[in-house]
C-alpha cells in the first residue's frame, strides 16, 4: 500500500520506492487521506523526475540539517539545535526530500507534551513549541541560500506571555525556609536555592549522583530539561545538607518519611501545601517552588557571574 494511516492517531504516512529502488517512508502530516494521497503522488513524481530526467539532486532533510548544525557549531544553543533535530529527524524523516516539507507537515507533526521522570506528561509552553518551529525554519531559509529550495514554507509563530520571574532576598528565603512544618521539605528547598537544580532533578537524585569528595552533584540526562547531562557544583549548605541525608537514603536523596510502610516513598512532587503554609506565615505571595531557581539566579547575578556562566551553571533553560 502507499500510504498507511496509523489507528491511533489517524495521521497518514507514505511508503514506496523510488526508480533507483531506494524505500521512503514516513508521515504525511495529515489525517486526511485525500491529502496523504496528493503528498505521496507528488513526493514520488518527484523522485521520478530527479532520477529519470536528470532534474539534479533532491536534498533531504538530513541533508540539510547536518548543514545546518555545521554553522551553527560553537554557539550557545547548538545542543538545543541538535536535540530539535534529532526530534524533526524522527517525526518527518530524514530522508525526505527538504522541498516536500509544507507548513502543514511541519505544524501537524509539532510536539504538544513534554514527559517527566516523576509526572505526567504536560503540554508543552507556547516558548518551547517556538524553539522546535525555529530550528526547522532556520533549516529551511538556509536550504533557500544554498539553491536547494526555491521558497521556504511559511511558518507562524505562538503568542508567548510575558516570561514569570520572581524571586526573594536572602533573608526572606531563610524565613521562609525556616517556616516549613516538614523537615525533608525545608532539605530539598535549601539545596533547590543553593543549587538551582528544578524539582524533577533533585527529587530524581540519586545517592551515586553524589560525589561530595568533589563537592559535586551528576544531573543525569534522563532527569535534565535539556536531555543532557551535567555536573551541579555544591555549596557548603547544600553539602551540609546531602550529607545527613545520605545517612539514611536508600533509593533517592530526598525521600518522604515513612508514613504507614516499613520503606520510604519516592517523592513524586514536592508539597505545596507546606510551602504554601511557610509563604502564609512570612506574609510572601505568589511563590512556587521553581522560584527557588530563580532566586539562584538572580543571587549569582548580584553578585557578579557572568551571564553565560550562569547559562552553563543552569542548564541554558528555565
Amino acid at each position: 500500500m502507499s500510504i498507511r494511516e496509523n489507528k491511533k492517531t489517524g495521521i497518514w504516512s507514505v511508503d514506496f520506492y523510488t526508480p533507483g529502488g531506494e524505500r521512503v517512508r514516513h508521515t504525511a502530516g495529515t489525517t486526511s487521506k485525500k491529502a496523504a494521497q496528493e503528498y505521496h503522488d507528488r513526493l514520488k513524481a518527484e523522485y521520478w523526475r530527479a532520477e529519470k530526467l536528470n532534474e539534479g539532486h533532491s536534498y533531504t532533510f538530513d541533508e540539510a540539517a547536518l548543514q545546518m548544525l555545521k554553522l551553527s557549531e560553537g554557539q550557545s544553543d547548538y545542543e538545543t539545535k541538535k536535540r530539535h533535530v534529532q526530534y524533526w529527524r524522527e517525526a518527518l524523516g530524514g530522508s525526505s526530500p527538504i522541498r516536500s516539507l509544507t507548513s502543514g507537515t511541519i505544524m501537524q507533526n509539532l510536539p504538544t507534551h513534554t514527559t517527566h521522570a516523576h509526572r505526567k506528561p504536560t503540554p508543552l509552553t507556547p516558548a518551547t513549541k517556538n524553539r522546535y518551529l525555529s530550528t526547522i525554519r532556520r533549516i529551511l531559509n538556509l536550504s533557500v541560500e544554498w539553491g536547494w529550495l526555491t521558497h521556504a514554507p511559511k511558518i507562524g509563530r505562538f503568542k508567548e506571555p510575558k516570561q514569570r520571574v520572581r524571586w526573594e532576598p536572602q533573608p526572606v528565603i531563610a524565613a521562609l525556609i525556616t517556616a516549613m512544618r516538614l523537615p525533608w521539605m525545608r532539605d530539598v528547598s535549601l539545596v533547590a536555592v543553593a543549587t538551582g537544580m528544578r524539582e524533577d532533578e533533585l527529587l530524581g537524585l540519586l545517592p551515586s549522583d553524589v560525589d561530595l569528595s568533589r563537592s559535586t552533584a551528576w544531573v543525569r540526562a534522563e532527569n535534565a530539561k535539556s536531555g543532557y547531562a551535567r555536573a551541579v557544583p555544591l555549596n557548603a549548605d547544600a553539602i551540609s545538607v546531602i550529607k545527613r541525608r545520605l545517612e539514611t537514603a536508600i533509593t533517592y536523596v530526598f525521600e518522604r518519611p515513612p508514613l504507614k510502610t516499613d520503606k520510604p516513598i519516592k517523592i513524586s512532587q514536592v508539597d505545596d501545601r507546606d510551602l504554601k503554609r511557610a509563604c502564609r506565615a512570612i506574609g510572601i505571595e505568589n511563590f512556587r517552588f521553581h522560584d527557588f531557581r530563580h532566586t539562584w539566579a538572580s543571587w549569582h547575578v548580584q553578585a557578579g557571574t557572568p551571564l553565560m556562566v550562569l547559562k552553563e551553571l543552569g542548564d541554558g533553560k528555565q
